[in-house]
């Protein structure tokens, strides 16, 4: 306990030097977070307090360059790619203004490749770190552990993600909410996209279902991290109890990605702490599993980590039991693992049994969740 008061003093500590993060967070493309956050720069301005536009998307909507108009706007830096001149956001601009509070628009943003951040999270995070305020906009689609999800919802594969930890981390959080009517009335009227896009748009993405789906999601994500911040403030000094969350990976699993989010959304759930653990047996050893499979296990332990998972990596032979024994020694009350390959006519003629098998006959008071993975496994 006193060693968890001292961390919790050390976060205090170094999240006092740092700047405020609020985000707008919406459900989709045009239900009005950049609206709702320009105008809160132009009450923060009234008041005093000197704010500036670091990156402002208006996707060509004049009346969101309106109301743009007589807030401080900090040039871009422009970088040339592939005989492309592309404008992107100059942090290093925003730092030698060192305004108060600074926007910047649609957080989960690709940067052009050669920047010095892959993302436009990353340069907020560093805005941050100097002590700089900022306000953001994000979709929920673009947060990393709802990936399968949305695949699910709206049959598309979301590229631009930002790990989950950037939402968790913020100061505030504020759902821009709108109607599914309201929101097609918008996008008929060419108030999103131009009038030659919104026969596709409406026969894609923003299909009536899909979106009702997203809005039920993003109000559910919004509950839960009211509910997060709720308990880390009023149990903070209640001993844990064992309910952390581990997921098992392997350097060979059909879909780790899929593990890795539902492990985060349970734990997020639960609001408790979570581990991602990958057992090395002698036949992964690094000098005999492949250069390909090395690189999947390391973007796979990348991916937890941004996600927020503690990562450990153990040797030995038996998996199920180095599982079972991290299990009770981090007090762990609910194992992720992927659904078991399809064991031989000769194992189970021996009575072979897999790992799944031996850790729900073992683990006594923990839950085993068996996530089905086999649909992207790979046909035999």
């Amino acid at each position: 306990m006193a060693e968890n008061r001292a961390d919790r003093f050390l976060r205090m500590i170094r999240r006092a030097r740092r700047g405020r993060l609020k985000i707008y967070l919406g459900y989709c493309a045009g239900v009005g977070k950049t609206w709702q956050m320009l105008e809160e720069a132009h009450r923060l301005r009234n008041e005093g307090i000197d704010v500036v536009v670091g990156l402002l998307e208006t996707h060509g909507r004049r009346e969101t360059e309106a109301l743009a108009e007589g807030l401080e706007i900090v040039p871009r830096r422009r970088q040339e790619y592939r005989g492309i001149t592309i404008e992107e956001m100059d942090p290093d601009a925003i730092l030698a203004r060192t305004p108060q509070v600074v926007l910047v628009d649609e957080l989960a943003h690709t940067n052009v490749p050669g920047s010095r951040h892959a993302k436009r999270y990353e340069y907020v995070l560093d805005l941050l770190s100097s002590g700089i305020h900022v306000i953001s906009t994000l979709n929920l689609q673009h947060l990393e552990s709802l990936y399968d999800t949305v695949e699910k919802i709206a049959g598309i594969k979301v590229h631009e993600r930002i790990p989950d930890t950037v939402i968790a981390d913020a100061d505030e959080i504020v759902n821009v909410d709108l109607t599914t009517e309201d929101l097609g009335k918008r996008l008929e009227e060419g108030k999103i996209y131009p009038k030659e896009r919104v026969g596709t748009a409406l026969a894609n993405f923003f299909r009536k279902t899909n979106l009702e789906q997203l809005r039920e999601l993003t109000l559910r994500e919004i509950a839960s991290q009211i509910d997060l911040r709720s308990r880390e403030t009023h149990d903070a000094d209640i001993p844990a109890t064992p309910d952390q969350v581990m997921v098992c990976l392997s350097s060979r699993g059909p879909n780790s990605e899929m593990l890795l989010r539902y492990a985060s959304r349970l734990a997020g759930k639960l609001n408790r702490n979570w581990y991602a653990i990958y057992v090395q047996t002698p036949s992964e050893e690094p000098t005999v599993i492949d250069s390909q499979t090395q690189r999947v296990l390391s973007g796979t332990l990348t991916l937890a980590r941004q996600l927020g998972a503690m990562v450990f990596t153990y040797k030995g032979e038996d998996i199920a039991d180095t599982i079972l024994r991290f299990a009770r020694e981090y007090r762990v009350g609910h194992i992720v693992i992927g659904s078991p390959r399809q064991t031989s006519f000769l194992d189970r003629l021996l009575g072979n049994t897999d790992i799944v098998q031996r850790l729900i006959e073992k683990a006594r008071g923990i839950t085993v969740v068996v996530l089905d993975t086999r649909r992207c496994e790979p046909p035999a």
